[in-house]
């Protein structure tokens, strides 16, 4: 049997065998929707294979039950590349969550804005992503299926419900493009320059490679970024991840708002 089967049913063990519809990866500082979930919480320490979640301001558990009358899972926490160094860090739980049914995973994150129009508190839908890292987490993958075509790798579905969703809580979802940088450290201004002119609305640390693997799985994938922080050389704030932790709050009740009603 292999790790993600073995993964998969010591989960339905635990929190029921019914077939889900989402999984949810929540970003720095959004781990109170897990709270929401009517279900079961399983601590990644028990799935082994499982990302530590080593970063602060995440939650490593997994939580599957109810929210917003949809069954779900929810990653309090994911891995980054830059805490391994591998762009795949995030495989297996998106492997399990495929094998428990799931249609869709819904990434969150932080994020910086690159828009004088969206600023710290606002949310923004992706429309799309620029892999500015340059890193890919399917490289090494040794069948044909690692050629994954990217053209709706943010399925145009889940996005206009996202957005009826939003207009239905009275939520301003901005939309935009969103640019991975690999991290830890944060943009130097004239990356941020760069990344502007390259086409990006916001940049953060995480949900391309998720992104990538969902679609290698053959699952949909759509994912709304929360702004902390105007990005390097936008504004005199002090970046730091306290200050993104900080920030995160701001959107988050918008955010859960929008998920929620999403999921009804």
């Amino acid at each position: 049997m292999s790790k993600s089967a073995e993964l998969t049913a010591l989960i339905r063990d635990r929190a029921g065998a019914e077939a889900l519809a989402y999984g949810l990866i929540l970003g720095s500082g959004l781990g109170h929707l897990a709270e929401q979930v009517d279900g079961v919480a399983i601590d990644y320490a028990d799935l082994p294979g499982f990302p530590h979640a080593g970063v602060s301001g995440h939650n490593p558990k997994l939580v599957v039950g109810q929210l917003g009358g949809t069954r779900v899972a929810v990653f309090g926490g994911r891995s980054h590349y830059y805490e391994s160094g591998r762009a795949d860090a995030m495989r297996l739980p998106l492997e399990v969550l495929a094998e428990l049914g799931a249609e869709a995973v819904l990434a969150t994150n932080a994020a910086g804005s690159l828009r004088a129009d969206m600023p710290t508190g606002s949310l923004m839908l992706l429309s799309d992503h620029i892999n500015f890292s340059g890193l890919n987490p399917l490289i090494g993958e040794p069948t044909d299926r690692r050629f994954v075509p990217m053209g709706d790798a943010h399925d145009p579905a889940i996005r206009s419900a996202l957005r009826e969703a939003a207009r239905a809580e009275d939520v301003d979802l901005h939309e935009g493009v969103y640019a991975w940088y690999s991290g830890p450290s944060f943009e130097t201004p004239a990356e941020i320059r760069a990344i502007r002119t390259l086409g990006a609305d916001a940049v953060g640390m995480s949900t391309v490679p998720e992104v990538i693997l969902a679609r290698f799985l053959g699952l949909k994938a759509a994912a709304i970024s929360t702004i902390t922080n105007m990005a390097a050389g936008l504004s005199d704030e002090a970046i730091s991840h306290e200050h993104t932790k900080a920030m995160a709050p701001l959107g988050a009740a918008k955010l859960e708002k929008v998920l929620t009603r999403f999921l009804n």
